[in-house]
């Protein structure tokens, strides 16, 4: 494995003290399906039925069972989803949590995050934005602050999906998963390389948020200019040098996906399956459904609920 993966075993560990606290969520057949480009046996990792709607609340609780509070108040910025995973790790350990949002984040978002007993704070027009005073929030009010995507305990609780995917579905031969600021994937990646190198990961990106595309292009980390999509939760102008050196090393394609692509996706799955999801939890299916990502067995993580998608 690469230097830059995070260890199975610590993805292990975190799996032993976060469990109790998640839902096993399912892998499911596709088939039989009423899509004309889905001909492969494709699977879905349903995460969208994970505790507060989204894989979050993995990486929270790996850091926050591991000692990140302390006792002391958790502090985060987010895009929404990540807000309520620290949200729920904050609630499951009696903590309190303050939770900065970007004024693009969706209205139900903050809703949510005060029904799990959250502080929200309204900062910046984009994650990056958020994250700044986050930060500084931490160092005046003594909070302890969790980083959405670009800390290694985090991957490591992201990456106990990789786990229950294979275990589930050992049979796949390409992974998809989509990518915002790269802590799904760095963490999925690093468990699934790790008992199965010939596996095919491809990561997914909005075309209007390529941050992890245009890196990749440039061979190093790049801040995007500007943000033109409406799936919030993979829109970072950003990421951070861990999770890029990890993806480089682990992630085999990284393609794009528009928002209506998304959209057509988040819609099928709901009139498939019933299931309501943000645009962002429906990228990885839209880049199966446009042929943008190919495999003969494939599975596509779907990992945010929301109704932006499908309505």
């Amino acid at each position: 494995m690469p230097d830059a993966a995070i260890p199975l075993a610590e993805i292990t560990a975190a799996r032993g003290r976060i469990a109790p606290l998640l839902r096993r969520t399912p892998v499911i057949a596709a088939q039989p399906a009423r899509h004309p480009a889905i001909a492969a046996p494709l699977m879905l990792k349903l995460e969208c039925l994970q505790v507060t709607g989204s894989f979050k609340p993995r990486g929270a609780l790996s850091r926050a069972t591991a000692g990140a509070g302390d006792g002391r108040g958790l502090v985060t910025a987010s895009g929404g989803n990540h807000g309520l995973g620290v949200a729920y790790a904050a609630h499951c350990l009696k903590l309190p949590a303050v939770v900065y949002l970007p004024e693009s984040a969706p209205a139900d978002k903050a809703v949510k995050l005060r029904s799990w007993g959250a502080e929200v704070r309204i900062h910046g027009s984009v994650w990056d934005e958020s994250n700044i005073a986050a930060l500084a929030a931490a160092e005046s009010e003594g909070l302890s602050y969790i980083h959405a995507f670009a800390d290694p305990l985090v991957l490591a609780g992201q990456g106990t999906l990789g786990l229950e995917i294979l275990e589930d579905a050992p049979e796949i031969d390409t992974l998809v998963v989509a990518i915002g600021g790269g802590g799904l994937i760095a963490g999925v990646a690093s468990a699934v390389r790790a008992l199965r190198p010939d596996l095919r990961i491809v990561g997914v990106e909005p075309v209007g948020a390529p941050t992890h595309h245009a890196s990749r292009a440039a061979g190093h980390l790049v801040t995007l200019d500007r943000i033109d999509t409406a799936a919030g939760t993979l829109a970072p102008r950003r990421s951070e040098p861990l999770n890029f050196a990890i993806i480089e090393a682990l992630v085999d394609d990284i393609v794009l996906v528009t928002d209506e692509e998304m959209r057509q996706a988040a819609r099928w799955l709901f009139g498939e399956f019933g299931l309501g999801t943000e645009l962002s939890g429906a990228a990885a299916l839209a880049a199966l459904a446009t042929g943008k990502a190919t495999g003969r067995r494939p599975l596509a993580i779907v990992c945010g609920a929301g109704t932006d998608g499908c309505l």
